[in-house]
């Protein structure tokens, strides 16, 4: 009986071969190496908190899966699923579907190693590879003594799609950024990076108020657990060169359930981004005339492979002439808790027409103290210059003595620009040969004059500091 032979067919014995593979893979093999790579990044963490000022927190730590099921089962969102049901007629299981979905698309699934390992060394080396970075701050000392138990919200005015590179790479000694990121980006496998990188997708016009309960609570939840995240008061690319009035969306969400006295404190750190060279400034100017020709987006490839084709191989000298600067200036601290204190108001116990009148408030505090440390570069001032003369010829000497006597303008109506900030003369020579080599100005026996086809682009680089002098 024990010597019996049981034959099986051959099909058989493959399967049940690759029945046991399967199941040594998942219990023995794939715990083992999650474990591994779970303890690597744990310690990689650990040894990046050491050195960051705002912490990486157990929240952006935290599995996706986890995060997700704590926003979908939140107590305002299922508050909200009743409601539509019984408003609308719409199940339960279909509305519970939908907020599964908005979760899925809005929680990012945050990396520390891709954020400071392939984010970093990418920010670094496209805003390098473009442009010459400048970077101040107005107080140093007041944003050093940021708490680091607060929650930071880094508030900026945006000029460039370059702004989300140019911040990441400038800030990264410091703290790691959440960013909201439009559908744009929604492409295989940018989506992927950026996730990864913490960024969260947001459908910008969006009216399903589901949705909208949804990107409210992921924002509250997030700004509660003290992740920092950057926003754009603006809410969009300014297509003039103007600072744009305040959205104020993304601060209410952060603001209205949010209690002074025993939540963290939420700081805003404002922040001023300007450019010598905007890449998008044609696409920009088109965008606000909806009259004008809209390039394909063939002609968008186009124009991206023959921008790498020429930066990649360029000297430093020849992109500094080409792009010149782009400059980040990080303005003084501002905290929502001495807000309140100073108003004497508490954001929870307010309707929404009076909490929105001080939110209100607060977002013009932050624009006007974006406007304050507006970076104030060659560019900007050279076609201020142009727009105050549009007839005129002037030899660069006098074009020179222009913007020296603008600068002491700016300077005496309030920016945080230094004296020692003032650009060399060599810069602003720098600055009219870019500005040449675009066919911005025509150059004529060290004589320049304005080309008139370029009206708009004077307008828009001049725009950018236009709130520092009386028009």
């Amino acid at each position: 009986m024990l010597d019996a032979t049981i034959e099986i067919p051959l099909w058989f014995a493959v399967v049940l071969a690759t029945g046991c593979i399967y199941a040594i893979m998942m219990s023995i093999l794939l715990p083992g190496v999650r474990w591994f790579f779970r303890r690597r990044l744990n310690l990689a963490v650990e040894r990046l908190n050491e050195r960051l000022q705002i912490q990486i927190r157990p929240f952006q730590r935290s599995k996706r899966q986890v995060l997700i099921g704590r926003l979908i089962y939140d107590t305002r969102i299922i508050e909200e699923i009743e409601m539509l049901a019984s408003k609308k007629g719409i199940s339960r299981e279909q509305l519970q579907a939908r907020v599964y979905n908005y979760a899925r698309e809005i929680v990012p699934a945050f990396n520390a190693l891709i954020y400071f390992r392939v984010g970093y060394w990418i920010a670094r080396k496209i805003s390098r590879l473009i442009y010459r970075v400048k970077v101040s701050a107005a107080d140093n000392d007041k944003l050093d003594a940021v708490d680091s138990e607060a929650t930071v919200v880094f508030v900026m005015n945006h000029r460039s799609n370059m702004d989300y590179l140019l911040v990441t790479y400038l800030a990264a000694n410091q703290v790691s950024l959440s960013y909201a990121v439009g559908e744009w980006a929604r492409v295989f496998p940018l989506q992927t990076l950026i996730k990864a990188l913490g960024g969260f997708f947001v459908r910008r016009d969006s009216n399903d108020p589901l949705y909208r309960k949804v990107l409210e609570r992921y924002v509250h939840m997030s700004t509660q657990e003290g992740v920092c995240q950057a926003v754009y008061l603006e809410g969009k690319i300014s297509q003039d060169g103007n600072l744009a009035p305040p959205k104020l969306g993304f601060l209410d969400y952060m603001l209205r359930d949010w209690d002074a006295k025993s939540d963290r404190d939420i700081v805003f750190v404002p922040i001023g981004i300007n450019y010598d060279h905007v890449l998008e400034d044609m696409n920009m100017i088109s965008a606000a005339n909806p009259s004008g020709d809209r390039k394909s987006k063939w002609q968008h490839a186009m124009d991206v492979l023959s921008f790498l084709k020429i930066n990649l191989f360029a000297s430093p000298e020849d992109k500094m002439r080409r792009y010149g600067y782009a400059s980040v200036n990080f303005g003084i601290p501002m905290s929502a808790r001495d807000f309140t204190n100073r108003n004497n108001i508490d954001f929870r116990q307010l309707d929404k027409p009076d909490r929105f009148t001080y939110v209100a408030e607060l977002a013009d505090e932050l624009l006007t103290a974006i406007k304050h440390v507006m970076p104030v570069l060659p560019i900007p001032l050279i076609t201020a210059v142009f727009e105050e003369n549009p007839q005129k010829s002037l030899r660069s000497i006098d074009i020179i003595e222009k913007v020296n006597q603008l600068i002491e303008n700016i300077i005496a109506s309030g920016s945080a620009m230094n004296q020692d900030e003032k650009p060399k003369q060599s810069t602003i020579s720098q600055g009219l040969a870019l500005l040449s080599d675009r066919g911005i100005l025509v150059e004529e026996k060290d004589r320049f004059h304005l080309n008139e086809q370029a009206l708009e682009l004077i307008r828009y680089y001049s725009n950018s500091i236009r709130h520092f002098y009386p028009r």
